[in-house]
């Protein structure tokens, strides 16, 4: 589903939708959340009344023992993961990439972290070697990639062997509870709370049709066993599957 159009500078929801289309879907995707930077931390506490702290520590600790090397956060927005890597991960280098330079540039003044090196880039050509990570961690973000399958086969191979994979996301709901639930909140609370405090509704709406015209998790798994990853394995971390967590390994 669908209620946006990039040819009219605006991003495209569904997956289906963005071929063909795909630069204009990134670049259009890239000057809403450069247009949302200043008050996307704030947005996503009153949205998620503040668990989205307790989802991303989820997804660092699932993380578990790694090899040794460096962490990448990907679509690392404005660094709350990457600061979360270095409180859990001591003295290891931190690699925050992100396709919005205001994204990052708002989380290096927010003062946050201390040893994360900022690179603007894209998810679906990153400009690293291969096998230059241990472990890499994407918090809502992949839904948002014009070919989210590029961006796995370059997590894939910019991952050591034996490396591992996080990725949180709002994936396409299922049940119908879970339908009735985005619904509902993508009809009313998301565009109007999008209005009233980043004054950028459309947006906002956006980004629960993004979730709509996105994988189902299963899906998804089934996905990062094509890029190569294996152990994949998710679970809700919200009730009606608001938001889930998926974790995979690569081969050593």
């Amino acid at each position: 589903m669908t209620t946006t159009n990039s040819a009219a500078g605006k991003p495209v929801a569904g997956l289906g939708e963005r071929r063909g289309v795909e630069a204009e879907h990134a670049a259009a995707t890239r000057a809403m959340f450069d247009r949302l930077s200043g008050r996307y931390d704030l947005m996503n506490r009153v949205l998620s009344g503040g668990v989205d702290a307790r989802w991303r520590k989820a997804a660092v600790a699932a993380l578990g023992p790694l090899p040794e090397g460096p962490l990448l956060d990907l679509c690392a927005g404005t660094l709350d993961l990457s600061a979360l890597f270095e409180r859990t991960f001591a003295g290891r280098e931190v690699v925050a990439a992100d396709f919005s330079a205001e994204m990052l540039e708002r989380g290096r003044a927010r003062g946050i972290t201390r040893r994360t090196r900022t690179v603007v880039a894209d998810a679906m050509t990153l400009p690293f070697e291969a096998g230059a990570f241990a472990g890499a961690a994407v918090a809502f973000g992949l839904r948002n990639v014009a070919r989210p399958p590029a961006a796995l086969a370059e997590l894939r191979r910019v991952l050591k062997p034996g490396g591992r994979l996080a990725v949180l996301e709002f994936f396409k709901p299922v049940g119908a509870g879970s339908k009735l639930f985005y619904a509902a909140y993508g009809r009313a609370v998301m565009p109007t709370l999008g209005r009233l405090l980043a004054g950028d509704g459309e947006a906002y709406r956006y980004l629960v049709e993004s979730t709509k015209g996105f994988y189902e998790r299963t899906e998804f798994e089934r996905e990062l066993g094509l890029a190569g990853f294996l152990c994949v394995r998710g679970r809700e971390l919200f009730p009606l599957g608001v938001a889930s967590l998926v974790v995979a390994e690569v081969p050593r």
